[in-house]
């Protein structure tokens, strides 16, 4: 099968073509010819050498696919079209998933879109409304609101009925902020969110950003806010009140999803099913694709994450 590899950790260019034997897929497993596969910051972290896979995964990078079954299993038969979180391995012609982490396509979304949804809505929907326990009525701020995550964030709870607010890097990127439905959002080159939302009520943070963006979070958040953290681009180390959060009786959190067993995913997969699938298929959360390379381009499409030029979903076809 057709296939890209990290020759060895380094820019985008150490990405290349291989031809890779087929996967065999294990026990609880489906086999799928991609289609179409999501392209995540895991995937710059894993090339840079940064962000390892674990040792039973597949080396090659891709944590998202789009495609048609081609070994069924218990719930898909041979044919069916489905997007699914993988453990590894698609950035290639062909993957193999546990079968619970993976969803029919979305009716009247294209393989393309499909592709675009399971990293960002897995991630999303565990750190949120799991660990964030994002209530009906309560209020969320997404720090890097155009990011695939960010622009799935500010969908999926806007769509659920929440107020959101969201920080881009731009005066563009904040207009597409509000487009997706966010009721308020921050230039952070020109303004100052902290200050922004002194007479709102926060009582979740999204925050993929870490470093000195912390304490402002802190004093942001209202009486019993949670703080999720997903990552750390202005670093993992920061100054903590610890008197603000016992006296707002605050909670900090945070996840990763790779590393979670099967059955934890799997159970993230129903809770999509059941509240998200249908707000895409009435219309309420649309995907946002802001370009597709073939997978042989998947030099360019890490260089245009890295750029963070992009609003939304970078995807390669196949």
């Amino acid at each position: 099968m057709r296939a890209v590899e990290i020759s060895k950790p380094g820019g985008p260019e150490v990405l290349k073509p291989v031809d890779r034997p087929k996967p065999t897929p294990k026990d609880g497993e489906i086999l799928i010819k991609v289609a179409a596969a999501g392209v995540n910051r895991p995937d710059i972290l894993q090339r840079s050498g940064n962000y390892a896979p674990p040792p039973d995964a597949s080396d090659l990078p891709g944590l998202e696919v789009a495609g048609e079954v081609v070994t069924p299993g218990k719930t898909f038969k041979a044919g069916d079209k489905v997007c699914a979180l993988v453990h590894g391995g698609g950035y290639a012609e062909y993957c193999a998933t546990p079968e619970v982490q993976a969803l029919p396509v979305p009716k009247g979304l294209s393989l393309i879109e499909a592709a675009s949804l399971p990293e960002t809505f897995f991630t999303v929907w565990g750190n949120v409304f799991d660990r964030g326990r994002l209530a009906p009525g309560e209020t969320l701020l997404v720090q890097g609101g155009t990011s695939g995550i960010g622009v799935s964030a500010i969908q999926m709870a806007a769509a659920m009925g929440n107020r959101v607010f969201a920080t881009a890097g731009s005066d563009e990127k904040v207009a597409a902020c509000l487009r997706l439905g966010a009721a308020k959002a921050f230039n952070y080159k020109t303004q100052d969110f902290e200050k922004e939302l002194q007479k709102e009520t926060v009582n979740v943070i999204l925050d993929m950003v870490g470093g000195d963006y912390v304490p402002k979070e802190l004093r942001c958040l209202a009486d019993d806010g949670r703080l999720v953290f997903i990552a750390f681009l202005r670093g993992m180390k920061t100054e903590l009140d610890i008197m603000l959060v016992m006296r707002k009786r605050l909670t900090i959190t945070g996840s990763t999803l790779r590393p979670r067993p099967v059955a934890f995913k799997g159970a993230i997969a129903r809770s999509l099913r059941e509240k998200i699938w249908p707000l895409i298929e009435r219309g309420k959360i649309k995907p946002e694709i802001y370009k597709t390379f073939p997978l042989e381009q998947a030099v360019e499409a890490h260089r245009l994450m890295e750029s963070s030029q992009h609003i939304g979903k970078i995807v390669l076809t196949l």
